[in-house]
């Protein structure tokens, strides 16, 4: 009888190891996606490539901007249009991505510094900021993201 249970208490665990490492595969699948996706969707707010910001961004988009302001997608993607949100450049510093839910939904954070163009007195307009983007991904349209917070980090003292 004690080998019997014994036998089944393997059987169990290695039935919930293998579920794990299939949840952890799907995951890690999901990471790589959602990092390669946040690098081209800097990459499209820069060259304003607007039918990828379309496909990227969800129907239901809430998009923060550091000084507070929101957007839903229609506005954000007008914004860049009309010239309000200008990016010559998105460095990204950090980057971290956990996938939840069998790799159907991700949070991003990071740090990234964008160049805008120069303030009126000619000195450089440069922002660093932490954020928050959640993505989901759907099954017809892809991964969306759903979620983009920041925040204005202070400025290096020399």
């Amino acid at each position: 009888m004690k080998r019997l249970l014994t036998f089944a208490l393997l059987l169990v665990l290695g039935v919930a190891a293998l579920a794990q490492s299939k949840t952890n595969k799907k995951d890690m699948a999901a990471v790589k996606e959602v990092e390669a996706l946040e690098r081209q969707r800097f990459e499209a707010q820069v060259k304003k490539d607007y039918a990828f910001l379309e496909k990227v961004f969800a129907d239901d988009l809430v998009y923060t901007h550091s000084n507070g302001k929101q957007n839903g997608k229609p506005d954000y993607i007008q914004s860049i249009r009309d010239g309000k949100s200008v990016y010559d450049k998105i460095d990204v510093e950090a980057l971290n991505v956990r996938a939840y839910n069998d790799g159907k939904a991700a949070v991003v954070n990071g740090t990234i510094t964008i160049t805008q163009p120069n303030k009126p007195d000619g000195t450089p307009n440069i922002a660093h900021l932490k954020y928050v983007v959640v993505q989901v991904k759907d099954a017809k349209k892809g991964w969306q993201v759903v979620l983009w917070q920041s925040q204005k980090q202070p400025e290096a003292k020399s």
